[in-house]
């Protein structure tokens, strides 16, 4: 019999990549804001938000694997977030406009006896984008609860140039490295050729979605 684990992450896009590759998890949202820390590199910092993530998770469900990630864009050093609203939106798809920027995701991986962390980084090529351009991807992507105010998934053509290095990093999770993590945890798909879901709102098959309330904050 297979294992599972339990995803920390309420992202629905890591849930689909996880799902579309076969694995059986369990979704427990560990509802932690993530921290900004000047002094720290990219790949420290996503790696800091994934394992307290994990850890959280991990405290409550301690017999349990917990899997947790935190994806972060920045350009020329700069960290950009989540935008607030629409025209913040806007004005970050500008500034990546026709630009190189790196996207960064942290994955922390909790079981009972051992722990193991990475970070993975992916250059990302805009093309350059006019008003026009951004009203028009911004009609069919919402990009508030996005970081860098873009999906790559999500018509990703309209905006995305090139990628060097994962793909599926610049959703959410490098699944080329998870993938081999995952296995040193004896954790394996159980159903490689399992089609993707049809919308990243889908909780089909093993995956059950909790959110775990807890008063850590930011």
């Amino acid at each position: 019999m297979a294992l599972s684990f339990i995803l920390a992450s309420n992202s629905p896009r890591r849930r689909a990549l996880l799902a579309e590759a076969g694995y059986e998890f369990e979704v427990i949202a560990p509802g932690v804001g993530e921290m900004a820390a000047a002094h720290l590199s990219l790949r420290e910092l996503t790696i800091a938000n994934a394992t307290r993530k994990g850890l959280v998770v991990s405290h409550v469900h301690p017999h349990r694997i917990s899997l947790a990630a935190d994806t972060l864009v920045a350009i020329e050093g700069e960290v950009i977030g989540k935008p607030r609203d629409l025209n913040q939106a806007r004005v970050i798809l500008r500034r990546l406009s026709g630009q190189t920027h790196d996207v960064c995701t942290g994955v922390c991986i909790v079981g009972l006896q051992k722990k193991i962390s990475f970070a993975e980084i992916s250059q990302v090529r805009f093309r350059k984008l006019n008003e026009s351009d951004i009203t028009n991807y911004f009609r069919v992507v919402n990009p508030i609860d996005k970081a860098g105010a873009y999906a790559a998934q999500a018509a990703g053509r309209r905006i995305i140039a090139s990628v060097e290095g994962s793909f599926t990093n610049v959703i959410g999770l490098p699944m080329e490295r998870t993938t081999e993590v995952l296995a040193q945890f004896g954790l394996y798909p159980v159903n490689v050729s399992r089609p993707q879901p049809p919308a990243e709102s889908s909780q089909r098959g093993p995956v059950r979605v909790l959110r775990l309330d807890t008063k850590t904050r930011r």
